[in-house]
């Protein structure tokens, strides 16, 4: 197990210095679900809900969350993002929603890629909510992480998917 990086030698928080790390193209695939009702995934893909196109307005969000991350996630570094990608996918009772962020830079975009899908998912979250409060947000996870000094991370297993 690795050492707590967000921590000095006096166990007090700090952010880690990337200042000695070289600048690398570097990417994170994050994946996660919203579960619903049939009849409203079928509204969303019909363009029957009343707030407007759901998955546009969601990744949107995403997006935008992505941008965001330091502002949420304590001692995240601020990054230039290169790209943020977000598809949907519809299953039968749910939305797959996958977040790719880019970047240039001397860390990575991980807790990036998470919060776009997070946020996207509260957003279809929050777009239904009057037709289905029923609706379960699970299994986000990270997929792929690309570059730096770690290298590539390829999730193997199905522990973020639904048994």
């Amino acid at each position: 197990m690795a050492e707590f990086t967000h921590f000095n030698s006096k166990g007090e928080s700090h952010m880690v210095d990337v200042s000695a790390k070289d600048i690398t193209q570097r990417q994170a695939v994050a994946r996660g679900q919203i579960f619903m009702e049939k009849e409203t995934l079928d509204k969303i893909y019909e363009s029957q809900i009343a707030k407007g196109n759901v998955l546009e307005v969601a990744r949107l969000a995403g997006i935008m969350a992505a941008k965001q991350t330091q502002h949420l996630i304590p001692l995240c570094h601020p990054l230039l993002i290169s790209s943020v990608e977000i598809c949907f996918v519809r299953e039968q009772r749910s939305i797959m929603i996958e977040a790719a962020v880019r970047v240039s830079g001397q860390t990575g975009v991980e807790m990036e890629a998470m919060t776009a899908v997070s946020v996207a998912a509260l957003t279809v979250y929050d777009m239904c909510k009057a037709i289905d409060r029923s609706m379960v947000i699970s299994n986000i996870c990270l997929m792929k992480k690309e570059g730096g000094k770690s290298g590539l991370f390829e999730r193997e297993d199905d522990l973020c998917l639904p048994k």
